[in-house]
């Protein structure tokens, strides 16, 4: 046998193989580390605000899940020159932070403003205090001015009316706030007041009072309940005489209203 041979040059390189079939499916790896916690949340608030007045000498309370933006007395409505201008008992405009019994000045087109300088007049939602003899003034007057709050409520809320005695059930979706009595409207001196939108949480009253509020002299800077002013409230309807016969007349006295003052509920959208 003779000796091997010197190595021969490389050769060219194959064509690629097939490709082989599908491995199996490997064992599952071990869980990793817990990753780190995500920054606070944001809620979206939507802006809408809610008027609770008590009726009492205590600021409410918010219903629960809003917050209080401000508490302070509830205004229904001011006159002056003889007219009236009313606030809508649902609207943050009638719960004012601070009382006056004369809460605004008046100018005229001299550019010339006076305070307290003619019988203007101020009414307020009144409490259940025992209506006085006389005019009150000065540390006399906080007991029988409404307090009030104004609260961010996270959807619109309603007044639902059921011109019954029965309490209205809220439209399905919608949670209850309170119940109370259907206020309408109110006047006062010079047969000058204002009204409540129906659809307004403050033509639902908590609490039914024949003489729901009271009048404050800005000049005298005393308070009173006086014999011209009257509150007009819805009243019950029976569903079958409607259309069928005229209102038969009757008076009320104490202890008797409650059979022919329609009932109300205030109902938020539940989201």
């Amino acid at each position: 046998m003779g000796l091997p041979g010197i190595d021969g040059i490389p050769g060219l390189t194959g064509d690629p193989g097939v490709q082989g079939p599908v491995g199996l499916q490997g064992v599952p790896g071990k869980q990793g580390p817990f990753g780190r916690a995500g920054l606070p949340g944001q809620s979206v608030r939507v802006g809408y605000t809610l008027v609770k007045h008590s009726q009492s000498e205590q600021v409410p309370l918010c219903p629960i899940g809003m917050s209080q933006l401000w508490g302070g007395y509830s205004l229904l409505f001011v006159e002056g020159q003889e007219k009236a201008h009313n606030q809508d008992l649902g609207f943050a405009g009638s719960c004012l932070p601070r009382f006056s019994t004369m809460p605004f000045i008046y100018c005229n087109i001299n550019e010339v403003c006076h305070y307290a300088r003619r019988n203007d007049k101020s009414y307020w939602l009144s409490t259940t205090a025992p209506i006085p003899m006389m005019p009150v003034g000065q540390t006399q007057i906080p007991q029988y001015i409404s307090r009030c709050s104004v609260c961010e409520a996270p959807s619109q809320a309603i007044a639902v009316h059921s011109q019954d005695i029965t309490i209205p059930q809220c439209p399905l979706g919608w949670r209850s706030l309170w119940i109370g009595y259907s206020f309408l409207m109110h006047t006062a001196a010079g047969a000058e007041g204002g009204g409540q939108s129906l659809v307004s949480p403050g033509s639902c009253l908590e609490d039914f009072r024949a003489t729901p509020f009271i009048e404050c002299s800005g000049a005298r800077g005393t308070c009173h309940y006086f014999a011209n002013k009257y509150s007009f409230w819805l009243t019950t309807v029976e569903e079958r005489q409607q259309f069928r016969e005229e209102p038969v007349s009757e008076t009320l006295k104490a202890g008797q209203f409650h059979t022919r003052v329609s009932r109300c509920q205030v109902c938020m959208k539940s989201l």
